[in-house]
């Protein structure tokens, strides 16, 4: 089965970038993990993850081994690459940038919104793991800090946000809220009440949209996919959590400057 992939029209407009979101289709893998799960820490069978990740380097045309990740920890904190690097050697943080030819940085999702970044000017590309987390504490706003930092111009990024869970399946206690309606008290739009006293649907897409529009970058869309929902296509955390299943998969969003460009 071929590997299926979503593609945002804002980064096709990227030359001599490639970028995907990949669905969980097309893999090696076998039973809750089925079939392209590609998280090195879960506790899928470590050779099928390894063909799944070859697999999504063939698509993405750069070797294997130039397949970047991070330790992921729902941070603000931000790897900036110039070659690359083995996994053991990847940081605790959320996003990856780079303005080497050659390196696909990656993001493993199965509900927190990927977010792949692109300067079309001056071929610089970054990739944002936004978990509620991670986009609260600032991660959309230092990973584009992080590509100024090489040379881009903020005025010239666009971006994407990937396929993540959906404000219908993303239910939230009263604690949860209070966080975001303690630094505004405008990020009640963020909310709606849930179908049980005391519990919210948190709109995490919409959330993570305001801070690409704040960030002042040039454009944004997203995909409006949701992982909760897409069980054919998508992995979900909170899913396999409804379900009590021991673990989950995960999907990589990556993008990288063609080694040829």
């Amino acid at each position: 089965m071929d590997l299926d992939y979503k593609q945002s029209t804002q980064l096709r407009r990227c030359d001599g970038v490639s970028h995907a979101f990949f669905t969980r289709v097309g893999g090696a893998s076998q039973g809750i993990y089925a079939s392209l799960n590609c998280g090195l820490g879960s506790d899928d069978r470590q050779e099928d993850v390894r063909v799944n990740r070859s697999r999504v380097a063939q698509a993405l045309n750069v070797e294997p081994d130039h397949l970047m990740g991070v330790y992921q920890i729902h941070s603000d904190k931000v790897e900036t690459l110039n070659a690359p690097r083995p996994h053991a050697s990847a940081q605790k943080a959320d996003a990856l940038v780079t303005k080497t030819p050659g390196l696909a940085l990656s993001i493993a999702t199965a509900d927190c919104a990927p977010v792949l970044f692109c300067d079309n000017t001056s071929s610089i590309v970054g990739a944002a793991h936004a978990g509620w987390k991670g986009a609260f504490a600032g991660v959309i706003e230092q990973t584009v800090r992080a590509m100024e930092q090489l040379g881009a111009i903020r005025s010239n990024i666009s971006a994407a946000i990937g396929p993540c869970i959906s404000q219908a399946a993303y239910e939230v206690g009263d604690e949860f809220r209070t966080q975001f309606l303690e630094e505004s008290a405008g990020h009640q739009k963020y909310f709606e009440a849930g179908k049980i006293s005391g519990k919210w649907q948190f709109d995490l897409q919409g959330y993570v949209s305001s801070r690409l529009a704040e960030a002042d970058i040039a454009s944004f869309e997203t995909l409006n996919l949701c992982t909760y929902a897409r069980e054919d296509l998508f992995f979900s955390y909170r899913r396999a959590t409804h379900r009590g299943e021991k673990d989950y998969g995960r999907m990589l969003s990556c993008i990288a400057i063609k080694a040829d460009a």
